[in-house]
C-alpha cells in the first residue's frame, strides 16, 4: 500500500542504543479498513479506498452513509475516506484491515498535513519582512512599503506579497526518516517535525523520492 491515513500525536525525543537523542514526531497510523476497491476494469486505474477515524452515523451523509454499507459492510461511520495505490502485487478487498504493519522496512516518509492556521497576518509575520526603521519619528514600521510602479503598469502586480490569511495550508513535508516502528501503538515514530497541529489528521506516503531513486538505481544494476 501506497501509504496510510493517520493522525498527529505530537514531538518528542527517543534515544539509540549509543544514547544519542533524536527528536521525533508520533503519528498514530490506521488501523485503516479497506472501503472500496478500484480496479482497471471498472474504474480505469488500480487504488484502495480506505477509511479512518470514528464517526457518528448521523453526522454523515446519505450517499457516504450508504457507499460504507455496501462497499465495505461498514456499519458505523468513517471520518475520512481517501484513496492509496497499491503496491506491485499487492492485493486487498473491502473489510480488510491495514496497519501500521504496512511500513516495515520503509526507511523514509512523506507527511502531508493542513498547517496550523494563524488568522490574517501582516508581511513581518507572514512573509518575514524586515520593517522600517523603529527610531522615532519612523513612519514604516511594520508597513509594506511599495507596491506598484507610479508608471504603465499603475496596478499591483499578481503574487505580489501582502498581508493576508496565514496557514491553514496543505503541506508536505518530504523524505522524513522513520525511526521507530511501534505495531502495538499502531504508531509510526519520524524524525523531525510534520505540519499540522496536534490530532490533525495526516497522510503517510512511503517516500516518492526514496522510490525513484531506488528505482533507478536496480534498472541501472540491471
Amino acid at each position: 500500500m501506497e501509504g496510510l491515513i493517520g493522525k498527529k500525536v505530537g514531538m518528542t525525543q527517543v534515544f539509540d542504543a549509543e544514547g544519542k537523542r533524536t527528536c521525533v514526531t508520533v503519528i498514530e497510523v490506521g488501523p485503516c479498513p479497506v472501503v472500496q476497491v478500484k480496479t482497471p476494469e471498472r474504474d480505469g486505474y488500480t487504488a484502495a479506498q480506505l477509511g479512518y477515524g470514528e464517526q457518528k452515523v448521523s453526522r454523515l451523509t446519505k450517499a457516504v452513509s450508504g457507499h460504507l454499507k455496501k462497499t465495505g459492510g461498514l456499519e458505523g461511520g468513517l471520518r475520512v475516506l481517501k484513496e492509496f495505490a497499491l503496491d506491485e502485487g499487492e492485493e486487498v478487498k473491502a473489510g480488510d484491515v491495514v496497519t501500521v504493519a504496512n511500513f516495515e522496512g520503509c526507511k523514509y516518509v512523506d507527511v502531508t498535513g493542513v498547517t496550523k492556521g494563524r488568522g490574517f497576518a501582516g508581511v513581518l509575520k507572514r512573509y518575514n519582512f524586515a520593517g522600517g526603521n523603529m527610531t522615532h519619528g519612523g513612519h514604516s514600521k511594520r508597513r509594506t512599503g511599495g507596491l506598484a510602479a507610479r508608471d504603465l503598469p499603475g496596478w499591483i502586480e499578481k503574487g505580489k506579497k501582502m498581508p493576508g490569511h496565514m496557514g491553514d495550508v496543505n503541506r508536505t513535508a518530504a523524505n522524513l526518516e522513520v525511526v521507530q516502528i511501534r505495531p502495538e501503538d499502531n504508531a509510526i515514530l519520524v524524525k523531525g517535525s510534520i505540519p499540522g497541529a496536534r490530532n490533525g489528521t495526516v497522510l503517510v506516503r512511503k517516500s516518492l523520492k526514496n522510490n525513484v531513486l531506488a528505482f533507478k538505481a536496480k534498472k541501472g544494476a540491471k
